[in-house]
């Protein structure tokens, strides 16, 4: 299959229409996507003819290059990736928005308008973002000259200010949630307009848990790299260090050997059943179904102690680093997990079948939090959130890496788009990797478990692609001198999906926010960064 036959159409139809663009040929270190140059006078049109070619906004980031901010932005379509940059002159970076074409672009450039000083002209909500009183006007903490510890204030300002929208009319009452909650949750904003019980408005307010990954990234060595990636967001910690690995490793040619690569998707397959199982016994808490809470807490916890047992960790942190994994599989190890997917899956079958039984469940799940496929479509769902509204992706299945694509990837499609349709697929995934975790240990051929590491050479460039248990996850990577990092930047999906909690909630009641934002749980510390 051809994944790039449009963009071949695509770039001449740009081409005839005078932009300015060319192809980046020699960028092999962002395989399986190609690379372009536009002019940063056509960055605007740019977005909207890839808008009416059906293609999907996949994220964007940016670098400090000296005297230029190159500007990045990825997109997909029929499984093929495109990865586009301009230049900006670093004394007037003023660039046209994506946002108007592609709604899930707006946080994103949002970030970089406060991070790097880079002005979209055009966007539709130009408000701060990730600056909560932390840095003063002018200081844009991303660009090279700016230090680690920044410029600290005496006293950080209180967070306060922010112009959220407002909805004036007769009974329409604002509420405000958070940023600190009740339980033991990350910190977050939420706030509502309703009348009576019923929801017009949710806007969010997040960036509380912003670490600075972006700049702790910086001059790392590449095992540095590894280890910060796996603490983007702590429940998704195989994913993105293989997403950040994956990249390293092309940027510098790196062969990681296949019996790593088949260890990777078991850690990776483990932490998708993990957090499915403890994500739909949170769902039952919030319907004050006690029983499942406490089943599916019960089969997580088991789950998790024989992660600890075969590869020494319960969360599987710091267990991929640059050419492989430091821990191999035995065979003591190997047939317990059998063993135990043996165990769970009729566990699991009647569970859900409790679930999918129970009418005082199915009243509170079904038609709750629906988001229409057309929204989904339009802001570019990812995982089970995007697969229970119609969104058929599924970066093992449609851009498959080593070892999946030697395997049968079955992918589950609900279209009703409500908290029972997310449940549903969460499920249906937990079988899935039950069935591909027994061909991959079944599979393991003998051999070594890491490959020696070579630096990569000054601005080689990687890309990581992997399908976590949330979704699409993303890397980038530029080294510098030394083989030290100059740039890395990772692509949660949280920061597709947090928005569409905004669009799904809308007309339902605030007692069904919780058991809403828990079917789609996206991370704070993912999106924050």
């Amino acid at each position: 299959m051809n994944r790039f036959a449009w963009l071949d159409a695509f770039l001449g139809r740009l081409i005839a229409e005078d932009m300015a663009v060319r192809e980046v040929p020699e960028a092999s270190g962002l395989a399986p996507a190609r690379g372009i140059s536009v002019g940063a006078d056509d960055w605007g049109n740019f977005g909207k003819s890839a808008r009416n070619w059906n293609c999907r906004w996949a994220g964007c980031w940016a670098e400090d290059l000296g005297d230029q901010l190159r500007v990045h932005a990825c997109f997909e379509k029929d499984h093929g990736y495109l990865l586009a940059h301009t230049d900006l002159r670093r004394a007037t970076p003023i660039l046209s928005s994506h946002a108007p074409y592609f709604p899930a672009a707006a946080r994103a450039e949002r970030h970089l308008q406060d991070l790097y000083g880079i002005a979209f002209g055009d966007h539709p909500d130009p408000r701060p973002w990730i600056r909560h009183q932390a840095w003063k006007n002018g200081e844009y903490p991303l660009r090279l000259d700016f230090p680690l510890a920044g410029n600290p204030l005496p006293a950080t300002p209180a967070d306060q200010g922010y112009p959220f929208q407002h909805i004036q009319g007769s009974g329409v009452c604002e509420i405000p949630v958070g940023p600190v909650h009740a339980g033991i949750i990350e910190p977050g904003h939420f706030r509502f307009h309703a009348v009576g019980e019923t929801v017009l408005l949710l806007e969010e307010r997040l960036g509380y848990v912003h670490k600075g990954i972006e700049k702790l990234a910086e001059t790392r060595d590449a095992h540095g790299l590894a280890r910060l990636a796996a603490r983007v967001s702590g429940d998704t910690t195989v994913a993105h260090t293989w997403a950040a690995c994956m990249a390293m490793e092309k940027a510098a040619g790196i062969a990681v050997p296949e019996r790593a690569l088949a260890l990777r998707a078991i850690m990776a397959e483990r932490e998708r059943i993990a957090n499915h199982l403890g994500d739909i016994g949170g769902i039952c808490n919030d319907v004050s179904f006690s029983f499942g809470f406490y089943q599916f807490n019960r089969l997580r916890e088991l789950w998790q102690r024989t992660s600890a047992t075969a590869f020494g960790h319960r969360l599987l942190m710091d267990r991929i680093v640059p050419g492989g994994v430091t821990t191999d599989l035995s065979e003591t190890a190997a047939r317990a997990q059998i063993d135990q997917i043996s165990t769970f899956r009729p566990q699991l079958g009647r569970l859900m079948d409790i679930l999918n039984t129970s009418p005082t469940v199915e009243n509170r799940l079904i038609g709750t939090g629906v988001l229409a496929p057309q929204a989904a479509a339009a802001y570019g769902a990812l995982g089970y959130v995007g697969r229970a509204s119609g969104v058929d992706l599924d970066v093992r299945r449609d851009s498959p890496y080593a070892p999946y694509h030697t395997l049968k990837i079955p992918v589950p499609i609900e279209q009703a788009g409500d908290v029972a349709a997310r449940v549903r697929v969460r499920a249906a995934e937990i079988s899935a990797s039950f069935a591909m975790l027994e061909q991959l240990i079944g599979g393991l051929v003998p051999g070594p478990v890491c490959a020696p590491w070579t630096p990569a050479p000054p601005d080689a460039c990687g890309f990581g692609l992997v399908e976590g248990w949330r979704g699409e996850t993303l890397a980038f990577v530029r080294f510098g001198t030394a083989g030290r990092i100059a740039r890395y930047f990772p692509r949660d999906p949280s920061m597709i999906n947090w928005p569409l909690l905004e669009v799904l909630i809308a007309d339902n009641i605030v007692p069904d926010f919780p058991v809403c934002n828990k079917s789609v749980n996206g991370s704070y510390s993912g999106n924050d960064l």
